[in-house]
């Protein structure tokens, strides 16, 4: 007996490698995965790629694919021999061939399917398990192919089958990449699908010098979203090499699964504005000699138009494809203040199709654009916008009022003009409401209240905002609309702290993108997600998803990052990290109301930092009035009076939010969870956080709200209040000394209330029920 334990013993040691040693994943296949030199961009491979998904501390890997290869050319030319000379017990090799086999034209390549293709694949299974390593079986991935009616063509044959069949008969692991990766350029659509591939015009890279259209070889981005298929069909075997997949920063979440984007590049072509009659004189007006620059640009393919040191005014620039606007250093591009440069247009306003005067950017069904450089754009906002009395000083406001305009019969409002007065009086000025809409007459009777939004792009993709400032915006700064692959790095938004609806950005409708390393400092809403209003947004049911937010600094705005109010097309799948926010009225600040119906869900959202938050820190409220999130002095910040409702298309849904490492400075509420009683927020996790406050927990109609690990450092002598709430778990919360109540439990429809690893000592009273509440719904462990 002992003599077969020690031999046990010493089989089950060299099952695993030294704890030094790495586990080594080798690559064997064709171009679709094989590392490129720099000369070769932009073709990647996705074993490029892959890394990113692993935990190389713990792994490496081996990319032995090579361009053109096949089974059998791979065997012939000694690669396989190798990558099995080099394998060891519980390596891994992942096989994905069939491209190149089926050239039966070239007697060095082709393996047909059911003979020569199919016995290599055996023998690469067999040959991997007898050096003690593990194979893994990868269809081949799909070329991009459609025909004349736009159905995807498969192009492999009997190809994919038969990996299939080896798999099964030899029991290996196989990844289905083909059914994967048609599913995916199906998802795309015809044209959507070409930025996964080789698609590009002469004059970006040196190696295709007149463009390129390769529907075979994937862009960086194709690479991308190829390699993370193939992880997560890693992640749907039974296999221990998933443990070896790296997770993220957020919750759940490994990194493969975060969003894919495509940043657009352009051609080297540039055309000076200068060129074309721009003059930098401040006097003037250069619009007719930079759009011709634009479309001057556009004509030969694409490049840069410059705007060159310099202060240089005009009026609306149009973009067109492939165009990037450059603004250089010192430059200023300075937008008209005369509003008969801005025609009046139907775009639409705050979610909702509307006549607006036309944006100082435009651009409409475009692909591949971009503002970029290190200038300012200012957008002459002060012409536009209404100022309130109460956010003036008196010296202020007598200085306004001088200057021209006119005030309200109150006295409490001063507009630029009287067209503005009229228009900011009345209902629903330039709204396009029930098929109806406003005449000539009657916008041109208010056109000095039809602001528009300071970047207007709407219905384009491949979108490129960088480096650039934008100042003084008539009303919202950057407002992408249905947009689709969207980067937003480095820039700077600059608006008055009392300019009425200055979003610094407005995320509408959009998918796949990304923003990052951007400061704001604004008079509204900072980083802002939203998807339409009421029944026009449910009807467009475009939800703005699959977006990372990271290492973005908001100074003051309504709220640091937002979702809402206009959500009704629904928000998911956003990945928002280490952000600062300094002074915003609001830190986390995610709103609807009755009436806009859509589903929020799925937000992440971790390593935040604030500092002197006048509101909430953390805010979900179904609840939103439309007004500034901390009342003016004066002003009723009473709660709504809660009453159920019946449910319908516009009731809102907020859940699965998931919220940690979070550090505030100063709030008035730490926390406050506000749903409708005929809809409560659910699930939603925080975790790690450290808040000072006046107000700890407040937590209204809610379900499934889950804290662990937050510290309340408040003001009140009561740290968390819960009220008509369901499965509300307080985990490990930390507080001051000298409080009166830990918990305040009320409403009789509360219940499932557990306090846990919680030390009630320092509080006068652990839990208080309110009239009503059952005796058990408070649960103490």
């Amino acid at each position: 007996m002992k003599s077969f334990l020690r031999i046990f013993f010493l089989l089950a040691l060299t099952a695993f490698r030294p704890v030094d040693e790495k586990l080594t994943i080798f690559l064997c296949g064709d171009s679709t995965l094989a590392p490129k030199l720099p000369a070769d961009a932009p073709e990647t491979g996705w074993g490029m790629v892959l890394p990113e998904y692993f935990n190389t501390d713990a792994v490496q890997i081996q990319n032995h694919a090579v361009n053109g290869r096949s089974t059998k050319s791979f065997i012939t030319e000694g690669r396989w021999q190798k990558v099995v000379s080099q394998v060891k017990k519980g390596d891994w090799v992942f096989i994905q061939f069939g491209h190149n086999d089926q050239k039966i034209v070239d007697s060095t390549r082709s393996a047909p399917a059911q003979t020569l293709y199919r016995q290599n694949l055996i023998r690469f299974v067999n040959e991997t398990r007898a050096k003690g390593g593990n194979p893994l079986l990868i269809t081949p991935v799909m070329r991009r192919k459609f025909d004349e009616n736009g159905a995807f063509v498969d192009q492999h044959g009997e190809y994919p089958q038969v990996v299939k069949d080896v798999a099964k008969e030899l029991k290996v692991p196989m990844i289905d990449l083909h059914a994967k990766s048609q599913a995916t350029i199906e998802k795309h659509g015809v044209e959507g699908s070409k930025v996964l591939f080789m698609h590009y015009s002469g004059g970006i890279y040196p190696k295709f010098p007149k463009g390129i259209e390769d529907n075979t070889h994937f862009s960086r981005y194709g690479a991308s979203v190829m390699a993370s298929l193939v992880v997560e069909g890693i992640m749907e075997l039974p296999i221990d090499l998933k443990s070896f997949v790296k997770k993220s920063e957020f919750t759940n979440k490994y990194t493969y699964e975060l969003s894919h984007y495509y940043t657009p590049v352009f051609r080297k072509d540039t055309f000076n504005i200068a060129r074309y009659g721009a003059k930098a004189d401040g006097l003037t007006v250069n619009t007719k000699a930079i759009n011709q620059a634009i479309d001057v640009c556009h004509a030969a393919g694409g490049g840069t138009v410059l705007v060159p040191a310099g202060l240089w005014l005009t009026g609306p620039i149009v973009l067109k494809n492939n165009v990037n606007l450059h603004i250089a250093k010192n430059a200023l591009l300075q937008f008209s203040r005369n509003h008969d440069d801005y025609p009046i247009v139907v775009t639409t306003w705050e979610g909702q199709e509307s006549y607006r005067c036309q944006a100082p950017i435009w651009g409409v069904d475009l692909t591949n654009i971009g503002i970029t450089g290190e200038g300012v754009l200012d957008g002459g906002g002060e012409v536009w916008r209404a100022i309130k009395r109460d956010k003036q000083t008196n010296s202020q406001w007598a200085a306004l009022v001088k200057s021209g305009g006119v005030v309200s019969d109150k006295n409490d409002l001063w507009y630029p003009s009287e067209k503005s007065k009229k228009g900011n009086n009345l209902p629903n000025a330039g709204r396009i409401l029930n098929g109806i809409h406003p005449t000539p007459a009657e916008l041109e009777s208010y056109k000095d209240f039809l602001r528009p939004n300071m970047i207007s792009l709407t219905r384009c993709k491949n979108v490129l905002l960088e480096g650039v400032t934008f100042q003084n915006s008539p009303a919202w700064t950057m407002h992408p609309l249905l947009c689709d692959h969207v980067s937003i790095r480095n820039v700077t938004v600059k608006n008055h702290w009392y300019a009425q609806n200055s979003d610094a950005l407005d995320l509408e409708s959009c998918r796949n993108g990304i923003v990052e390393g951007c400061t704001f400092d604004t008079g509204d809403d900072g980083i802002t997600i939203k998807s339409g209003r009421d029944e026009q947004g449910r009807k467009r049911g475009v939800p703005t998803e699959n977006f990372i937010i990271k290492d973005c600094k908001v100074y003051h705005a309504h709220g640091g990052f937002v979702i809402g109010s206009e959500m009704s097309g629904g928000v998911r799948n956003l990945f928002v990290s280490n952000c600062t926010f300094m002074g915003s009225d609001v830190g986390l600040r995610f709103k609807t109301a009755r009436g806009r119906g859509g589903v929020v869900e799925d937000i992440y959202v971790t390593d935040i930092n604030m500092t002197e938050i006048p509101g909430e820190a953390i805010l979900f409220d179904m609840y939103y009035a439309a007004k500034d999130p901390v009342p003016q002095e004066g002003e009723s910040n009473e709660l709504p009076t809660i009453k159920a409702e019946p449910l319908n298309e516009g009731t809102p849904q907020f859940k699965n939010f998931y919220i940690k490492n979070i550090i505030c400075q100063g709030a008035e509420t730490a926390i406050l969870v506000r749903g409708l009683p005929e809809m409560s927020i659910k699930n939603i996790n925080i975790e790690n956080a450290v808040i000072e406050a006046n107000k700890g927990l407040v937590c209204v109609e809610g379900e499934n709200i889950n804290l662990k690990n937050v510290t309340l450092l408040t003001k009140d002598k009561t740290v968390m209040q819960v009220q008509n709430s369901k499965n509300v778990v307080l985990d490990d919360i930390t507080y001051g000394a000298k409080k009166d109540i830990l918990l305040k439990v009320m409403g009789t429809r509360s219940e499932g209330v557990r306090l846990l690893n919680t030390d009630a000592t320092k509080a006068k009273k652990d839990v208080e029920l309110g009239v009503g509440v059952k005796g058990k719904v408070v649960s103490k462990k």
